[in-house]
């Protein structure tokens, strides 16, 4: 009775509602976008250099996404070249040993505590969340749910490090040395001046639970967010200032993926950290000599083991790992491997059940971003022309919407292979290569199948997320022993998505891989360990 309460609550889309359908809120005074007006007019979006907003020469109009025919919802910079100096001018200005660090400044651990306290407060009120919620909406859709849940995430990351917390980040070591007046010290020092390079998929999140780390270590980061949602994040940077951030301690660089090339090649960037593509992330690892820390793809599985049970429950988290937030998350449920005894349940048909409530209305499915939806129906093709691939669910465009058409608008699909089939190397790369939208790949196996299973596991080339859903503690250890995914749910409730506050999230089985949310995470991203050596008392 008590599962299938929360059940009831979880799917329930009555909380889910459609940006269009929302009634107006107030605006805050530190802010410059009128989430009122979307869809009547286009806000500016500005450029923040040494304290300074600016607009520079060029702009991109960003349409807005669930309505082709009406006016753009921002024009975001086009930075060019050319007007680089202030950015360059600005990061020049901090030097290596950074903004603070245990030996200078420490009254800014203590400064940055309060601006997490003051921000968090207002992100989790309900008109701060409101706000930010419907900034998100605006330009990533998503459900009021997903977007509502990004602000309350972030605003419990701030919350973790408020008052002395920041400071504890940088806790030392100390060891006796060989002889009376040696001492060895461990400090952990910062960069100085950093890049982030932050997605789409989460405007809010993502940014800035990378961005305060970056501050918290004693960096002087500048932004560069991803074109079409950056004003999100203009915003959370105003609420910063209005918290007490001093305006020269963050830059917020608009501009095309190659101009911030050039920034990294002209600037003295001492680390780059990148969220998005592998195929950037390479590109960015070449460029910068190795000088990044990645969070840059994940095609993430999940094992259903031979213990089955809860089958209405694991139904409804692999619907919200792989569709949920239409599929645009780099730790999406990209491929279920279900053994054969979940055969002689309802787990399919209860997946597709609840797929198919899914509505443009409420943004339960939306916009793909990244994709066509020529190139989504494409590379579904290419999977079921696989030999026994079937099609379980969708493989259709979405219609009755007015999405303009460099979007993807297609159902929640979801393709059955045979794992022989996709261990064949002629098809293995082709399954398993990353779709951001709303697809997986369904297999089956059986006991005596699970080492190639694990095999499966062990080519894929990025480890970020995934999911053991058993509770069989013989299984889940043959499974974890023999895979490396840098965040690993298992247990019945096992699940791919979920980068909450509370846990590191990021891949592993990369020396460049980049954690977040935590403090290990923070620490390892954004500062680098120094020793110094005391030697005091010279023998007589």
């Amino acid at each position: 009775r008590n599962q299938q309460a929360m059940l009831t609550r979880l799917v329930k889309p009555a909380n889910v509602r459609g940006l269009r359908s929302l009634s107006s809120i107030p605006f805050p005074s530190w802010a410059s976008y009128d989430v009122n007006a979307v869809g009547t007019s286009t806000h500016q979006v500005e450029n923040l250099a040494a304290g300074t907003w600016s607009v520079p020469s060029s702009s991109m109009a960003v349409p807005n996404p669930m309505d082709k025919d009406s006016p753009p919802i921002v024009n975001t910079p086009l930075t060019s070249s050319s007007e680089l100096s202030p950015f360059i001018d600005s990061l020049s200005s901090c030097p290596k040993s950074g903004l603070h660090n245990p030996l200078k400044n420490v009254d800014r651990y203590l400064m940055l505590g309060d601006v997490s306290r003051r921000a968090a407060d207002v992100l989790l009120s309900p008109e701060g969340n409101e706000y930010f919620s419907r900034a998100i909406m605006s330009c990533m859709p998503k459900s009021h749910g997903q977007a509502s849940g990004e602000v309350r995430v972030t605003g419990n990351f701030l919350a973790n490090f408020a008052s002395d917390q920041v400071r504890f980040l940088a806790r030392g070591f100390s060891v006796p040395g060989d002889h009376d007046g040696q001492q060895s010290n461990g400090y952990r020092f910062p960069y100085g001046p950093v890049a982030i390079i932050a997605p789409f998929n989460f405007p809010l999140e993502i940014p800035v639970l990378q961005l305060m780390g970056a501050l918290y270590m004693g960096n002087k980061p500048v932004l560069k967010p991803a074109e079409k949602v950056s004003v999100v994040m203009e915003q959370f940077i105003r609420l910063l200032h209005d918290c007490g951030l001093p305006k020269e301690d963050v830059d917020l660089l608009n501009c095309e993926g190659a101009v911030a090339g050039e920034l990294l090649n002209s600037a003295p960037v001492r680390v780059t950290q990148f969220t998005g593509s592998s195929r950037v992330g390479e590109l960015l690892a070449e460029q910068t000599r190795g000088k990044v820390f990645l969070e840059d793809a994940g095609f993430d599985w999940k094992i259903l083991g031979p213990d089955v049970g809860d089958v209405p429950y694991v139904a409804w988290q692999s619907d919200q790992d792989a569709f949920a937030c239409t599929g645009q998350k780099c730790s999406a449920q990209s491929i279920l491997f279900m053994h054969d005894n979940w055969r002689s349940t309802d787990l399919l048909e209860r997946i597709k059940e609840n797929a198919s409530r899914r509505s443009v209305d409420d943004l339960t499915v939306g916009p793909v971003m990244t994709h066509t939806t020529e190139e989504i129906l494409a590379h579904t093709k290419r999977i079921l022309d696989i030999p026994g691939a079937e099609l379980v669910m969708g493989g259709k465009a979405l219609t009755g919407h007015n999405v303009p058409s460099c979007y993807g608008m297609v159902e929640p699909t979801c393709v059955y292979v045979p794992l022989e089939q996709i261990l064949d190397p002629r098809n293995f790369e082709v399954v398993c290569s990353e779709l951001f939208g709303p697809f997986f790949v369904l297999t089956s196996y059986d006991d005596s199948s699970l080492p190639s299973v694990l095999s499966a596991c062990e080519r894929m080339s990025h480890h970020l997320t995934a999911a053991c859903v058993s509770n069989d503690s013989d299984f889940q250890a043959a499974v974890l022993a023999s895979t490396v995914n840098g965040t690993t749910y298992t247990g019945r409730r096992a699940r791919t998505t979920g980068a909450p506050q509370n846990h590191w999230f990021g891949p592993a089985g990369d020396p460049r891989g980049a954690g977040i949310g935590s403090p290990e995470a923070i620490k390892l991203v954004w500062s680098c360990h120094r020793e110094i050596i005391e030697d005091r008392k010279v023998p007589e």
